[in-house]
């Protein structure tokens, strides 16, 4: 007999942990996407990564570029699929208009922060973020270890 796979129950496909270290994030938003068959399998599986992805604004549309999705070998066997190609964002135009303004005006700059699944769909979160600096990343960092230390201390009382 077979065995079982063991199905996940979170929503999520994927986090880009680098985003919020490199970045403040003002304002987010949920984004469709417009993706091939053969990478809503491989989203199933999960296997993406977004490390080095991010958001790229130009004649009035979104498009996220750099997410690595990885073809499955069962599913992509009659087409060549290109894992880094640029995918379409489908957003509201209000949206896409509040984003615009803000990296043109303001300086920000728009990153994915991560996928999940909704109703069947993938979505993709993403944000309108402020660079930190390197004084801001060493507190972020200082705050993150002075947390481990009290979970340390509050676990040996």
């Amino acid at each position: 007999m077979a065995k079982k796979k063991k199905h996940d129950n979170s929503n999520s496909i994927a986090v880009n942990k680098k985003a919020r270290f490199e970045y403040f994030i003002e304002e987010k938003f949920e984004a469709g996407m417009v993706l091939e068959g053969w990478e809503v399998k491989s989203l199933r599986d999960k296997k993406i990564n977004l490390e080095e992805s991010y958001i790229q604004l130009k004649n009035g549309e979104a498009f996220l570029f750099g997410a690595q999705i990885q073809p499955l070998n069962t599913a992509s066997t009659h087409i060549k699929p290109d894992p880094l190609r640029s995918r379409k964002l489908l957003l509201h135009q209000n949206e896409l208009g509040r984003i615009f303004d803000g990296v043109n005006k303001d300086g920000h700059t728009c990153i994915p922060l991560g996928l999940h699944w909704s109703k069947g769909r993938a979505k993709c979160n993403i944000a309108l973020a402020r660079g930190k600096h390197k004084y801001d990343k060493r507190a972020t960092e200082k705050d993150r270890d002075w947390g481990r230390q009290k979970q340390r201390i509050m676990r040996h009382d």
